[in-house]
């Protein structure tokens, strides 16, 4: 069957209409649910055994959605992320404003990843009723934050029986195979604070955290990979580095924000206790907490893609930014990171995936769902 272009690109314009993004301000955030509502009933045409639609709250407490649907038991699943960043600056275009011609899609989450969903459907469409046997399709919020409602749907009884995931992301027409983790902190310094012409004598919240900087990015450059497949090291990255209030003044209040992203074979436990000691060989009133963990992915299995990408001369690699495939993995299901688009055009003014990728990615899911295993 060929792929209907129109449809495709129709439904991708009607999601992206759908405003699903992360919190923007005290008053604009997307509806994740409400976007859940229309997939439910578009994959409802598709006949399946059981549709899941699911309020979960996001990680910061705004409201979240999945709707999941089931033919069977299954055992893969077709993942997808609902919810988009919110628009960045820069955009000359309406990015809830969809925009269609004969190249491109163009509006907020076009390429990441309402592509990969409105691909997902139209690969349903083509195939025949015996292809979706025991097949899994889930769209889910809060990918771009926290991660609850991945989370929320792992620990469902929905997820019992899953044994493969297609986790759908802007890979370039690659196949993601591993990935870095990630890893946030917040580092803070006290002191008295007062004229700078006492600095010699008073301690220095902004000074001290710079050093504090410093000497992880050392321990970040010096721990290296211990994994296999030439996989990148760890990356260090200094987000912020705020307080103060003038020239003159020295600050009583420091706050330092930064992440590193392990990379597969990261020992965790070490890395903590290395992280310790080079805080305590700062100053007393600095202190500091990991706020955010999310673990580095590597497939454990992928033989049972690997014919369909061949016909479609994907390569394996490792790609750069992070993704849900770790919890999947955490979860003891083996997960391919594939999807339309290139990474380069998420979370970027005037996103776009090109319409040529919708029909590369459409092809290759209809393969999959195609192939007996």
């Amino acid at each position: 069957m060929t792929t209907n272009v129109e449809r495709l690109t129709s439904r991708l314009a009607a999601l992206i209409a759908m405003p699903t993004h992360q919190r923007l301000d005290a008053t604009s955030v997307g509806d994740e649910y409400a976007c859940c509502q229309a997939l439910a009933a578009w994959l409802g045409e598709f006949g399946p055994d059981e549709i899941v639609l699911q309020r979960v709250p996001r990680g910061d407490g705004d409201p979240g959605a999945y709707v999941f649907a089931r033919w069977g038991t299954p055992t893969l699943v077709i993942n997808a992320h609902v919810d988009t960043v919110p628009p960045n600056s820069g955009w000359t275009r309406a990015p809830w404003t969809p925009a269609v011609d004969a190249a491109r899609v163009w509006g907020l989450g076009a390429c990441d990843t309402k592509s990969a969903i409105a691909c997902t459907l139209e690969a349903l469409a083509q195939v025949p009723a015996a292809a979706r046997q025991h097949l899994g399709v889930l769209f889910s919020g809060d990918e771009e934050n926290h991660t609850a409602v991945m989370q929320a749907f792992l620990a469902s009884p929905h997820a019992a029986g899953i044994e493969r995931v297609i986790v759908c992301e802007p890979t370039a027409r690659q196949a993601g195979i591993a990935h870095r983790g990630i890893m946030g902190y917040r580092a803070q310094a006290h002191g008295p604070g007062g004229h700078s012409s006492r600095a010699d004598a008073t301690p220095a919240p902004l000074l001290d955290l710079a050093r504090l900087g410093d000497a992880l990015a050392a321990l970040a450059r010096a721990t290296q990979s211990t994994a296999a497949c030439g996989e990148r090291t760890m990356c260090f990255n200094l987000g912020q580095l705020t307080g103060g209030v003038a020239f003159n003044v020295i600050p009583q209040h420091g706050d330092m924000v930064w992440s590193v992203r392990p990379p597969p074979g990261f020992d965790g436990a070490v890395w903590a206790r290395e992280v310790a000691a080079v805080v305590a060989t700062m100053p007393p009133s600095v202190t500091q907490a990991c706020t955010l963990d999310q673990p580095p992915f590597r497939a454990a299995h992928t033989s049972w893609l690997e014919p369909v990408l061949q016909r479609h001369g994907v390569p394996a690699v490792q790609v750069d930014f992070w993704t849900e495939a770790a919890w999947w993995a955490e979860a003891g299901i083996d997960a391919v990171v594939i999807g339309p688009g290139d990474i380069s055009a998420a979370h970027a003014p005037d996103e776009s995936v090109a319409i040529d990728d919708l029909l590369w990615f459409t092809s290759l899911l209809v393969g999959v769902l195609n192939d007996p295993r």
